[in-house]
């Protein structure tokens, strides 16, 4: 579920807009430039067989702190219909077994980023989060399976260097524990799910406005329930440019094998950013859910530092 939300979060919704690349303008140590705004996020993820995850996310980044420093703190909830697809258990057969199910993720994040010197920005990101998910088989009524995760030091950190207005490279990375619990009629287990997720990447302005960006993401996931191990490297490519003294722009991209798109509006003190994905976290996830989703995801963005004239 985390892909259909926190880590969308995570990115903002502008990188995911032009090809999810974290590593620049979703670096987690860019936060500081974000000083005294406010923000909205909802995100929707319909699948063509009839699932659907939602989230909503509340978040604020405080004034210019000591030398610039900015902390930005941001609560999400994310919940799911009646959503149907095979599952692999012990109780369930020897077999992928289809069943229905209902799930809800939690978390709180914060970040933390200063700006350097010489175009170099730093960040951390410490993060809680909780999630579940009720399963019910549709071929014995009477077997439910429940999983949950219970909180383990979760967190990441970004360098991003600047050497002048037209490139911006950088890197990030985020490490996530989670304690996992299987319950099942007949056994319970439970084990640790890890992942690994570094990225890096450069984004480039060839013209007053334009931005190109490319990157690459590796993910290194473990999971002791199911017993899996897997990693892989996707990229992350992108265009944005900004028009009309900056007060629309238009991006697209492909963020690992998902292809996307944004568009932004600004009129300060408000801003707009819209991005659309077509099979959201598709690498990640697979087709668990269906072979096919859409994805809206937006954010809204009010400068309360410019709305007392302080900025």
């Amino acid at each position: 579920m985390r892909d259909f939300a926190s880590s969308q979060i995570k990115k903002g919704v502008r990188a995911i807009g032009f090809g999810g690349d974290g590593a620049t303008w979703g670096n987690y140590g860019l936060v500081w430039r974000d000083a005294g705004t406010t923000i909205v996020d909802y995100g929707d993820t319909a699948y063509s067989e009839g699932g659907d995850f939602r989230f909503a996310a509340l978040g604020a980044t405080s004034p210019p702190l000591w030398h610039g420093l900015a902390v930005y703190l941001i609560a999400l909830n994310e919940s799911t219909n009646e959503v149907h697809f095979s599952l692999k258990a012990p109780d369930l057969g020897p077999r992928a077994a289809p069943v229905s199910g209902e799930g809800s993720d939690t978390g709180v994040f914060s970040k933390i980023a200063l700006p350097i010197a010489h175009g170099i920005s730093a960040g951390v990101l410490l993060s809680y989060e909780t999630s579940h998910f009720q399963t019910a088989s549709l071929l014995n009524p009477g077997t439910s399976i429940r999983y949950e995760t219970r909180w383990r030091p979760s967190g990441g950190f970004g360098l991003a260097w600047q050497p002048n207005p037209r490139l911006l490279l950088g890197l990030r990375a985020l490490m996530n524990t989670d304690e996992e619990r299987r319950t099942e009629p007949t056994d319970t287990r439970t084990g640790l799910a890890r992942s690994v997720e570094l990225r890096l990447g450069g984004s480039l302005s060839p013209w007053e406005g334009a931005l190109v960006d490319a990157g690459v993401t590796r993910l290194d996931k473990r999971n002791a329930i199911a017993g899996t191990h897997t990693l892989s490297a996707e990229p992350n490519i992108g265009f944005e440019q900004a028009l009309w003294a900056r007060h629309f722009t238009f991006r697209f991209g492909v963020d690992e094998t998902s292809p996307v798109a944004g568009l932004s509006t600004r009129f300060v003190p408000f801003n707009l950013d819209l991005a659309y994905v077509r099979n959201l976290a598709r690498h990640r996830v697979g087709e668990l859910f269906g072979d096919r989703s859409n994805s809206v995801i937006m954010t809204f963005t009010i400068d309360y530092r410019a709305l007392q004239g302080r900025r």
